[in-house]
């Protein structure tokens, strides 16, 4: 297989950014809420059970997903939706069983996130999505997006949880950002790289706030649907936007020609 080649399979491993990739990351995002919560209160596995259970799955889909020589909507989407739950069960780890507080791991997981970025725009000069034609470029994406979810997660808490502004305010405030982002970028020339990572990150919380107010008890100050009814409904309308990309190929990245020699550099 030539260079050229090589690099042409991995130009289309990322979907496209549409309206389709929203409505499912926030779906996800909220799947990793509610299901972390089922898995390990409902069934009762415990967060640690239920942290290596899911992590090992997780390593199972992302062998899967770079095994893959382009973009695969099913396996793409599986991926984002366990990595969901890790991310939060890392946050739950550290507040519940360890006590760091929901200050300290939200402060941690901003340094984190940035020193993410950091690295990830040193080794490659991008951190563009749809840029990712190497597998290294690919790691970075992925390790960037486990530290999206723990510090969703720690700063959805914090802020619907310790700062007591509940699920429903927490929610409001989390979209009007998103769409604060959204009118800054198409209608005043905000940077699509630093748009597309910002709302990103906020949709975390975002989805944690929603399933936490359609899951959690009455008293809590949910709508007491519980964490079954809604990981079930979240699941099966992903099942049918991916199915439905799946088909289409309407979120499928055009492949990225570039020279001989290109791919090893990651630039």
């Amino acid at each position: 297989m030539s260079t050229t080649t090589g690099v042409r399979a991995l130009a289309v491993r990322v979907p496209l950014v549409t309206g389709y990739f929203w409505v499912i990351k926030i779906l996800a995002t909220t799947v990793g809420e509610t299901c972390s919560d089922y898995l390990n209160s409902h069934l009762g596995w415990g967060l640690a059970n239920t942290t290596w259970f899911m992590t090992g799955l997780l390593l199972v889909a992302l062998a899967v997903q770079f095994s893959r020589r382009g973009y695969t909507p099913w396996i793409y989407w599986l991926v984002v939706t366990l990595i969901s739950v890790v991310g939060t069960l890392i946050t739950d780890n550290l507040t519940d069983q360890l006590g760091v507080p929901l200050q300290a791991t939200t402060a941690v997981f901003a340094v984190a996130l940035i020193v993410a970025f950091a690295a990830w725009y040193a080794s490659e000069r991008t951190l563009s999505i749809h840029t990712i034609v190497t597998r290294r470029r690919e790691t970075f994406y992925w390790l960037t997006v486990l530290v999206t979810f723990a510090l969703g997660t720690a700063a959805g808490d914090l802020m619907a949880e310790q700062l007591q502004l509940g699920y429903l305010r927490s929610m409001l405030i989390f979209a009007a950002v998103i769409a604060l982002i959204a009118v800054a970028h198409l209608r005043f020339g905000l940077n699509a790289v630093f748009a597309f990572w910002a709302a990103y990150i906020l949709t975390r919380p975002l989805g944690a706030s929603i399933g936490d107010l359609l899951s959690q008890p009455r008293d809590n100050g949910g709508l007491g649907l519980g964490t079954t009814v809604t990981s079930a409904v979240f699941l099966a309308v992903i099942v049918v936007l991916v199915g439905y990309l799946t088909v289409t190929r309407r979120d499928v990245i055009a492949p990225v020609s570039r020279p001989d020699g290109a791919a090893g550099t990651g630039k």
